[in-house]
């Protein structure tokens, strides 16, 4: 079997284990919920599995928030920001299976020209922002074979920066309405 072959199976393999993860979460959901008993575990569970997903709703930051009221805010980030980034390695597979699952809408084609130009900055950067475009720019590094520990790395900070505050934001809101 030639290198491109194996490259090729590789790549569906991929695409197929995300798309079906991000089905199957979806479908669950509610039960994904049920592991904030698990403490700071579950937290990083509920987190790694919401993040999982691509582009499907799943909960996520809510679900820090309430839990930084009720654990220790800056666990509760670090946990949560911790499975966050894990997560988001789907969107990256996805991008790694190919250019073909999101292609070139004008969105598409400025986050792949942020990522040409800042690299592992934009992958900083839209980990902290609450926003849907995180998927994409998941997919675009893989799509762009980042090295994998950078993604990581910027993705981790990101999401920890933003869970942080979640977290401590939430703390603060419940802490106000007891």
């Amino acid at each position: 079997m030639t290198r491109s072959r194996r490259t090729l199976i590789l790549r569906i393999l991929a695409l197929t284990f995300v798309v079906g993860l991000s089905i199957t979460l979806y479908l669950l959901r509610d039960q994904v919920r049920q592991l904030e008993g698990l403490g700071y575990t579950g937290i990083f569970l509920v987190s790694l599995l919401s993040s999982a997903t691509l582009i499907l709703p799943v909960p996520g930051v809510l679900f820090t928030s309430v839990m930084g009221a009720v654990f220790n805010p800056l666990w509760v980030a670090l946990a949560a920001g911790s499975g966050a980034a894990l997560g988001e390695l789907s969107g990256y597979l996805a991008g790694f299976s190919g250019r073909g699952v999101v292609e070139k809408t004008e969105i598409h084609r400025k986050l792949e020209d942020w990522m040409h130009r800042y690299g592992e900055v934009t992958v900083l950067v839209l980990a902290f922002i609450p926003n849907p475009l995180f998927d994409v720019a998941g997919m675009i590094a893989g799509a762009l074979k980042m090295k994998l520990w950078r993604f990581l790395l910027f993705c981790w900070l990101g999401k920890v920066g933003k869970m942080l505050l979640f977290a401590y934001g939430g703390m603060g809101i419940f802490h106000l309405f007891p």
